[in-house]
């Protein structure tokens, strides 16, 4: 910004001269801001590039075998239940924590864009008025002789202030690509939030699913054991039983009820937390009961190598926030070169405000500036450490995501097999469960066993039963975690 005595003494008569001055500066100052955010000049600091990572071809649990499947977006439409896709879609509306994501996204993409402006000239329309009094005692800087009375200047002033910084070394452009990139790891974030959300969605339906699928076991069994011991206390009447077994019976019903009320309470517990998921007030959210007894996860299909860990998006967050650290040290290195800035002035100036807008009043000024960083106390250098070693935890963080991402689709797989197996020896067990206690109740009928080996058959039963119903879950949960691991389902 040049004085305004500096103005005055570069000002020229001639108002056609001073329109063509004017627009030719501004023209000069348009043409190398063009130059500029085109690229010209070189961009120092390291061109990203992606770390190599060891990529198994096939997961151990889950052989190859064809080509990959596609995936889809919308992977619980995979488990054809219109109730849970309903909660999702309540879910992805309303769920609070999906929002906060959502605006972070948005926050960052706005920083992206403030990066970017500095790629453009900074314009500012700074009007004042300046009425100074000048001393009648003062000295004359051209004679050297007192000046014999006091002047008072008034001065109006109408400028577009111009600032510019020319990005020979890639400064500015390596903030804006730090910029970008963290915008895309926040958007990548909303990614993994949004697959997070949908998957605790789904663990939750099926986990309240299993709860009624509990309890309804349970209200069966405490039916029967209430007959049971209806028809004890008659035979203890009768003197046909000894009060013991009655003792055992009741002792067994009440157990039960207790076990029932306990399974009642989680499943209260489990559909409060779906509400919250839902973004909807626990007291107004209900989800009616459906027991989970013959649900089965969807088929994986074959063809799941360990190239669809691409697409799971904390793999994708981690690496573009190492492309933003990378670019974070162009920025460190750019420090230690000039930094070349354009200051500029145009506009009118009048000592009366009547003719201010005249082409006699117009001025106009550029003045480029170089500034070479000498002596900082090793500052800059300090700084660049700093930032490769940023950067250096960036790649451990990402290629710890990407073994993270390994060990998670091959723990789920492995689960998925374990549970299919586990579900299916509860289907034996539970049937054989079921003919122990027909034939004890036959042989304590006909007096051939005590009654502690009907106890003992009802408990088996029960207790099968139960675990059946919690494999089955552990089943669906290992499909949903799979899902998860993938980054997303696949299209049947």
């Amino acid at each position: 910004m040049l004085t305004l005595s500096n103005l005055k003494t570069r000002r020229v008569a001639n108002p056609r001269l001073r329109l063509r001055q004017f627009v030719g500066r501004f023209c000069f100052v348009t043409a190398l801001s063009a130059l500029s955010a085109m690229g010209v000049g070189c961009m120092v600091g390291p061109d990203y590039v992606r770390p190599v990572v060891e990529q198994p071809l096939q997961f151990k649990s889950q052989p190859a075998s064809g080509e990959a499947p596609l995936m889809a977006t919308e992977w619980w439409r995979l488990y054809g239940e219109p109730e849970l896709d309903q909660l999702i879609a309540s879910a992805q509306a309303s769920n609070q924590t999906l929002r906060q994501a959502v605006a972070r996204v948005d926050e960052a993409r706005a920083l992206a864009r403030v990066a970017a402006s500095f790629l453009s000239p900074t314009i500012s329309l700074d009007p004042r008025f300046l009425r100074e009094r000048y001393s009648g005692n003062r000295v004359s800087t051209r004679t050297g002789a007192r000046q014999g009375r006091a002047v008072t200047v008034n001065d109006w002033l109408v400028p577009l202030d111009l600032t510019y910084e020319i990005d020979v070394w890639g400064r500015v452009r390596r903030s804006l690509e730090s910029a970008t990139a963290q915008a895309q790891a926040s958007a990548d974030d909303l990614g993994v939030v949004q697959l997070t959300v949908e998957s605790d969605v789904a663990q939750f339906y099926y986990n309240l699913r299993a709860l009624d699928a509990q309890v309804q076991i349970l209200k069966e069994t405490v039916v029967s054991y209430r007959e049971q011991v209806r028809i004890l206390s008659a035979q203890l009447k009768s003197g046909l039983v000894s009060p013991i077994v009655v003792n055992q019976a009741q002792a067994q019903l009440q157990a039960t009820l207790a076990q029932q009320r306990d399974i009642e309470r989680a499943r209260a517990d489990q559909e409060h937390a779906l509400a919250i998921l839902c973004g909807r007030p626990a007291p107004s959210f209900t989800v009616a009961p459906n027991p989970l007894h013959e649900a089965s996860p969807p088929a994986v299909p074959p063809g799941l190598p360990a190239q669809l860990l691409v697409r799971r998006p904390d793999v994708a967050e981690a690496e573009q926030n190492l492309v933003a650290t990378n670019a974070q040290i162009g920025v460190a290195t750019a420090a230690f070169y000039p930094t070349f800035t354009l200051t500029g002035l145009a506009g009118f100036e009048s000592a009366s405000a009547s003719n201010i807008f005249d082409w006699r009043s117009a001025v106009a000024a550029i003045t480029p500036r170089v500034s070479f960083p000498i002596f900082q106390g090793g500052r800059l250098n300090a700084n660049l450490e700093a930032t490769e070693a940023v950067y250096r935890q960036t790649v451990a963080a990402y290629v710890n995501q990407v073994l993270i991402a390994y060990a998670d689709v091959e723990d789920a797989l492995t689960d998925l097999h374990a549970f299919s197996d586990e579900v299916g020896n509860l289907r034996e067990a539970v049937s054989a469960s079921q003919n122990y206690l027909r034939l004890a109740n036959a042989q304590y009928k006909f007096g051939l066993v005590d009654y502690l080996i009907v106890i003992d058959a009802e408990r088996t039963l029960l207790s099968n039963q139960l675990s059946l119903a919690q494999a089955v879950n552990f089943q669906m949960a290992s499909s949903i975690h799979l899902i998860k691991a993938l980054g997303g389902g696949w299209n049947q």
